[in-house]
């Protein structure tokens, strides 16, 4: 079969849907399957173009049998509002349909949401080609957006929402990743049948339980400490601030350190935080090459999931189902009533604390840090959660299906 997967971020970015995106053309590809990505210049999230990608409109190459087709963006800095984003995701529109037309028609297309407005193209390039296009939501847009402040124009807003049901209406099919994303689009109108649940999955082969004395803790001299380990974006939903809030609680606990991983901007400005807060027992990194990853998840005792308190419910970080997979136990200070609750309460490999509560955090992270039989024993029920509802092959084989069965009701339109 023919595939085109429609993905603002893929590789090398690390982070968010790009590693998701390219575990999912790459294990298509290996089942013999033809598979082409459009995407943009890598650029996320520091947001600037990586080195080697800038200075060039289009670029096409090959990785690991599948076809990555490249086009540039307009992008303005580390930290746009939200009339760069608009020009961002307008610039990705345009530019990306140069490529989208090029090359082998698609038996199926897959667009990734967000960006939203890449329905437009993906639309457009399933009418041309007469291929159905199943639309991949991430993230409900603009709820999410409303729901943290990003979007405030009520003009936008509604454009917005304009745009949502567009993208419903003119997709053959809807995957979505948890069951609060169901809920959400049932009740805007969107009929059950055309909606698929399939999970975010991680390669459980490649993220493993192993040993925790290793070498990231030697590089950075934590060698006998209880780490808790934050991984990942670093934004408008996160709220890294009530981690260093919490480590003030307990730096008169020397074995005990905070490891926040993320973007160096980002880092920086945490870093001046911590300058303010006085908290000596924060470590802050920058990301490590993925190929690291394993060690370092490994390297933690407890892994961190930050959200605030106003994040729409039916948000699922994918580091979820990653720290799950890595044996450590999730430490998850998020809304009691959302889809991350929901997981890391299913999971039975973590503990539930009120978003934006430092001292609640704290005390968590006390209890187990004064507790490891407690912490061993979430860790296992973490990797066995993970191996029976996250697992790659799972998850390829449904979406494999998922294009065999959408190609085929389009033929017997």
């Amino acid at each position: 079969m023919r595939i085109l997967i429609y993905s603002y971020n893929y590789h090398p970015e690390l982070i968010g849907i790009a590693p998701l995106m390219t575990e999912l053309a790459e294990g298509l590809a290996q089942r013999g399957h033809q598979v082409r990505v459009v995407t943009g210049m890598p650029n996320y999230p520091e947001r600037r173009i990586y080195p080697g990608y800038q200075g060039r409109w289009y670029m096409t190459e090959v990785i690991n049998s599948v076809t990555v087709q490249r086009s540039t963006l307009w992008i303005r800095g580390p930290h746009p509002g939200l009339l760069d984003r608009i020009l961002l995701d307008a610039s990705f529109v345009c530019t990306s349909m140069v490529h989208a037309l090029k090359s082998w028609p698609p038996d199926v297309v897959l667009a990734t949401v967000p960006p939203l407005p890449i329905c437009l193209p993906a639309t457009l390039l399933g009418l041309l080609r007469r291929c159905p296009v199943i639309l991949n939501v991430q993230d409900i847009l603009p709820e999410a957006a409303v729901h943290v402040g990003l979007l405030k124009n009520k003009m936008m807003i509604r454009v917005f929402e304009g745009l949502e049901k567009f993208a419903y209406q003119h997709s053959h099919t809807i995957s979505v990743i948890a069951q609060g994303f169901v809920e959400n689009l049932v009740s805007k109108g969107v009929s059950p049948e055309k909606i698929v649940l399939i999970p975010n999955w991680v390669n459980e082969k490649f993220i493993r339980p192993l040993p925790k004395e290793n070498a990231f803790r030697a590089a950075h001299n934590l060698g006998g400490k209880f780490v808790v380990l934050y991984s990942g974006n670093i934004g408008l939903t996160q709220r890294l601030e009530t981690a260093i809030e919490a480590a003030v609680f307990l730096r008169h606990i020397p074995e005990i350190v905070f490891v926040i991983v993320g973007e160096p901007t980002a880092i920086q400005e945490l870093n001046d935080y911590c300058q303010v807060c006085g908290s000596p027992n924060v470590m802050l990194l920058p990301f490590e090459p993925h190929e690291r990853l394993p060690e370092m998840l490994a390297a933690a005792d407890v892994g961190l999931v930050m959200q605030k308190h106003n994040v729409i419910s039916f948000n699922m970080p994918s580091k979820i189902p990653v720290h799950l997979a890595s044996g450590r136990p999730i430490v998850a200070s998020v809304p009691a009533t959302g889809t991350a609750a929901r997981a890391v309460t299913e999971s039975e490999g973590g503990v539930m604390v009120p978003p934006e509560d430092p001292e609640a955090l704290a005390a968590c992270i006390l209890d187990l840090y004064k507790n490891p039989e407690k912490v061993e024993a979430l860790g296992q029920k973490a990797r066995e959660f993970a191996m029976s509802h996250y697992a790659f092959e799972g998850a390829l084989s449904r979406y494999e299906d998922l294009f065999f069965a959408v190609r085929e009701s389009a033929l017997n339109r």
